[in-house]
């Protein structure tokens, strides 16, 4: 039976009315899922709480604090290349580090569980302390940079952050001209979500507030041994080299730099952070 001319009409009507508004509809859609830049200041998460939560994604048991959690990882040889530092923060080559680690201990039958099952639940904790960061080599190889890398955050936002809020721990954008001197270069290439960075900067001396679970937490690359009132610090570019004091879980010591202090790296960088207000250090602008 032949449909009435005004449908048929209508429906050709309306197919092309639909053709002509697939793109528009197509384009909001991409732009609605449209993967965003990180922040200016990268979420700062303390080594010893992501080892922590690390060793029991891993299933390694019960431990009853941090310094056991990376002790355990330690002794399976999952660890960043100067050892468990429990207030430095997680910083992309660290993170790259436990990765190739994580992976060897798997493929070696350290863990109990195998390479995939361990790097599931690595990228899991990851992406649960807002750190959706691998390694440029992990499993991008070949991939082009996406074409709306090229958008970078709009330097006056960058600028109104520093002067507002501060200078920010970790940032993967270049610092104003005025804090640049501040900060060290990382040259640690790496992939967030889908944007791929050539490295990361850092402040060159930090000791920074953060609250987990409404608990105040520092992060910081100054380290206090109590018993001879000296502070020691993990110069964020000698760490990357492999050139600095050894904390948990570093099983050669050689080319460290030894502090003379039996266990430091447990009593001096995996120890108690009770700090007083003269031993705060504030970062400011330069002049």
């Amino acid at each position: 039976m032949r449909m009435p001319r005004l449908m048929e009409d209508g429906g050709l009507f309306f197919i092309t009315l639909l053709l002509c508004f697939s793109p528009a509809i197509i384009h909001a859609q991409c732009e609605k899922t449209k993967p965003e830049f990180p922040a200016i200041a990268q979420q700062l998460v303390r080594e010893g709480t992501f080892a922590a939560r690390l060793h029991s994604a891993l299933g390694l048991g019960t431990a009853k604090d941090e310094i056991e959690a990376e002790s355990r990882l330690g002794e399976a040889g999952i660890v960043p290349r100067n050892g468990w530092i429990a207030d430095y923060p997680v910083t992309p080559d660290i993170i790259g580090e436990l990765y190739e680690t994580l992976r060897n201990a798997a493929k070696s039958g350290r863990i109990r569980i195998n390479i995939d099952e361990a790097l599931t639940s690595f990228n899991n904790v990851s992406d649960f302390f807002g750190l959706p960061v691998k390694p440029r080599t992990m499993d991008k190889n070949g991939k082009t940079l996406p074409a709306d890398a090229e958008r970078y955050p709009n330097p006056e936002a960058i600028n109104n952050y520093y002067s507002t809020v501060g200078p920010p721990v970790v940032t993967y954008y270049v610092p104003p001209s005025d804090y640049y001197r501040m900060y060290c270069w990382i040259p640690y290439p790496f992939w967030w979500n889908e944007f791929q960075f050539p490295g990361f900067f850092i402040l060159n001396n930090f000791h920074r507030t953060i609250f987990v679970n409404d608990r105040a937490e520092f992060v910081s690359n100054h380290f206090k041994d109590f018993r001879s009132r000296r502070v020691y610090r993990i110069k964020p570019k000698a760490r990357f080299n492999g050139k600095t004091f050894a904390g948990i879980g570093v099983s050669d010591k050689r080319g460290f730099i030894d502090i003379g202090v039996r266990g430091s790296g447990k009593s001096i960088f995996n120890g108690s952070r009770v700090w007083q207000d003269t031993d705060v250090i504030s970062v400011k602008p330069p002049n």
